[in-house]
């Protein structure tokens, strides 16, 4: 078990991490489980606590000693860590995609991946092969009765909630056309309209690309039932994975961006290393109007964004004539070239991620951008019972050091109002990835909850669950993960009923 430290101002000086610690969580997952009881090794699991966490990422990484070019290409796998009464349970699966299943049977990579990975055979093999390898390896949330493994360029893979058994692509109950895009990142909006929503959206890119909103019920009888649906066409090619709300508007940032299909189509790349930063380019803010809302059935309302790329916005929310958001920005798109390996990537080369605020007035069209902290960060999240809502705290992960990139190894509250900042951290040898904040539904204070983790001891190479208090960010409880799980991407917490 790591021994964890708490600081409460911004890192000024930081324990250099060994690069093999942060790669070596880079590896298959050689097991699936059911319902294996986790092993305490310190604190106590609030008994408070009860419900699923749900964690999505790539699972398979390596087929008969041949690598695939980018994490992000690997093929997804579901945890499901099932609290009830003090103890907690785990349950995993690889999603059972017509490829994973394909390739499981082969033995070897027989699909190309969006970030690199090359088929298995001669160059020419690859050559003119566009078909995207649906991977199911982004996020996991539910949706009505379904369990919904998500990755953006095609529609959902539907898996049984409990024992994680893959039902096979959904269309949402006829939403959906075959192949359709569904975003990775949806959004849920707690009650602007008199109920609670799922919110998420598809991208058709091009030189003209269309955004299609939709939202979903996720209470009662019509829980998964579609509710409301609009599609709109802006020029320009729209690279988007996350976006943010408020009551009365869904907000996206379209980065200034150039994609050269040329030598994906030759074989030589994937789609996502053919994007490259416009240094000269503007990217756009789009606000598109909810339905029910002051604006509904009105056009979208587009705005010249300050420079940067965007991955991940935290929140967002109106203050009189203004729309506030909170996003994650980069310099510029980072990527990982064919040459390169990515389990040796020198972090000092990347641009960093910095938290900033930007304000769009709807009167003046002007836009005014403030930074929270220089230090590196990424997966924020607010109470998700304010999200599109002015929240006073947020909860991410961030680098150990104050300044330039690094990998993830500290947990961060933010007051949004002071600025001022609290970290977890388990540097130099160990390694957070999303946190997720589980508000205390029994309290109305903001930061009242509990904060989940699942990190990667790089001394004993293994995969430990952590529970924190939300306020002030105090050990609560350790759980030894039997399983070896690499750094992933994104989850999700479903109440028991």
């Amino acid at each position: 078990m790591l021994k964890p430290a708490i600081n409460h101002f911004e890192a000024k000086s930081y324990a250099v991490f060994d690069r093999k610690d942060w790669a070596s969580a880079y590896c298959n997952v050689e097991t699936e489980c059911t319902k294996i009881i986790l092993k305490l090794v310190s604190g106590e699991v609030p008994k408070s606590l009860n419900g699923t966490f749900y964690r999505n990422g790539p699972g398979r990484l390596e087929r008969n000693g041949s690598w695939v070019h980018h994490p992000f290409d690997g093929d997804g796998m579901i945890a499901s860590m099932h609290f009830k009464n003090g103890d907690v349970e785990l349950t995993n699966r690889f999603v059972r995609t017509k490829a994973w299943l394909e390739e499981e049977k082969a033995g070897r990579f027989l699909y190309r991946g969006v970030f690199g990975t090359k088929k298995s055979g001669f160059a020419i093999s690859n050559a003119f092969d566009v078909r995207l390898k649906n991977i199911a390896n982004t996020h996991v949330v539910k949706l009505g009765n379904e369990l919904l493994a998500l990755w953006e360029a095609a529609q959902p893979h539907s898996l049984n909630p409990e024992t994680l058994e893959t039902n096979g692509l959904s269309n949402l109950n006829g939403v959906l056309a075959p192949n359709e895009a569904f975003s990775a990142h949806p959004r849920f909006d707690p009650g602007h309209h008199q109920e609670p929503r799922m919110i998420s959206f598809g991208v058709k890119a091009g030189p003209t690309s269309t955004i299609r909103l939709m939202e979903f019920s996720i209470q009662g009888d019509n829980s998964g039932q579609l509710i409301s649906d609009r599609k709109d066409k802006f020029k320009g090619f729209a690279f988007l994975h996350d976006f943010a709300i408020t009551a009365n508007w869904a907000i996206f940032m379209q980065n200034a961006i150039d994609f050269n299909p040329l030598p994906f189509i030759l074989g030589q790349k994937g789609a996502a290393q053919c994007l490259k930063s416009k240094p000269n380019g503007q990217a756009k803010f789009i606000l598109i109007p909810r339905d029910p809302g002051l604006f509904s059935k009105q056009s979208p309302r587009i705005f010249d964004a300050p420079n940067g790329f965007v991955f991940h916005h935290l929140n967002a929310f109106e203050e009189g004539n203004e729309v506030i958001i909170d996003s994650i920005f980069y310099n510029e798109f980072p990527s990982i070239e064919p040459n390169e390996d990515f389990r040796k990537i020198d972090f000092n080369k990347l641009p960093e991620g910095i938290l900033k605020r930007c304000r769009i007035n709807l009167l003046t069209n002007e836009i005014e951008q403030g930074i929270f902290s220089n230090q590196c960060c990424e997966f924020a999240m607010v109470n998700p019972k304010y999200q599109g809502y002015s929240a006073k705290y947020s909860w991410m992960a961030s680098a150990e050091k104050g300044n330039g990139n690094g990998p993830l190894q500290a947990i961060k509250k933010l007051n949004l109002k002071t600025k001022k900042a609290i970290h977890w951290s388990i540097a130099p040898r160990g390694f957070v990835s999303e946190p997720l904040m589980i508000p205390n539904n029994s309290s109305s204070i903001e930061d009242d909850g509990w904060i989940l983790d699942l990190i990667w001891n790089g001394a004993t190479q293994k995969n430990e669950l952590i529970i924190l208090k939300a306020n002030d960010l105090t050990h609560q409880a350790t759980l030894e993960v039997p399983i070896k799980i690499p750094h992933g991407l994104h989850g999700s917490w479903v109440n028991n009923n």
